[in-house]
C-alpha cells in the first residue's frame, strides 16, 4: 500500500471515528434514564454496531474491492468508535465490583452471544441483498 494510499485510509477511518463515537455518546445517554443502568444502554450500541458490521462486511463480500473504502469509512471508523468495547469492559467490572454476581453473568454472556448472533443475522442479510 502506497504512502497516499495509507493516507487515504487512515483519513476514511478518522472520518467514520467522529461521528460514530458522538452517536454512542447520544444514545447512550438517551437510554440511560429508560435502563436499569447505563451499562445496558453500551449494551444495546454494542449488539446494534454487530449486527450493522455483519451487514457491512456480508456486502462488501458481495460487491468486491470497491467496497473496500466504505468498510473503512462505516465500519472500522465510524462502528469501531460507536461499539465500545473499553467501556463494556469498564462496566461490567464495576457490577463485579458491586458484587452483582447474576446482572454480571447476564452483562458479559448476553454480550458475547448477543454480538455473535447479532453479526450473524448481519451477515445473512447484507449478504442476501
Amino acid at each position: 500500500m502506497s504512502a497516499l494510499q495509507q493516507a487515504s485510509a487512515s483519513f476514511l477511518v478518522a472520518l467514520g471515528a467522529v461521528p460514530g463515537a458522538w452517536l454512542r455518546f447520544r444514545v447512550v445517554n438517551h437510554l440511560e434514564p429508560l435502563v436499569p443502568s447505563k451499562h445496558w444502554g453500551t449494551f444495546g450500541v454494542n449488539v446494534i454496531a454487530c449486527f450493522a458490521l455483519g451487514v457491512i462486511v456480508g456486502l462488501e463480500q458481495s460487491c468486491g474491492d470497491g467496497a473496500k473504502r466504505l468498510l473503512l469509512l462505516l465500519g472500522t471508523g465510524f462502528l469501531g468508535s460507536f461499539s465500545t468495547f473499553s467501556t463494556f469492559m469498564a462496566e461490567l467490572h464495576s457490577v463485579l465490583d458491586q458484587q452483582r454476581w447474576s446482572e454480571a453473568l447476564l452483562l458479559a454472556g448476553g454480550s458475547v452471544l448477543g454480538g455473535l448472533l447479532s453479526i450473524k443475522l448481519g451477515l445473512l442479510v447484507g449478504a442476501g441483498a
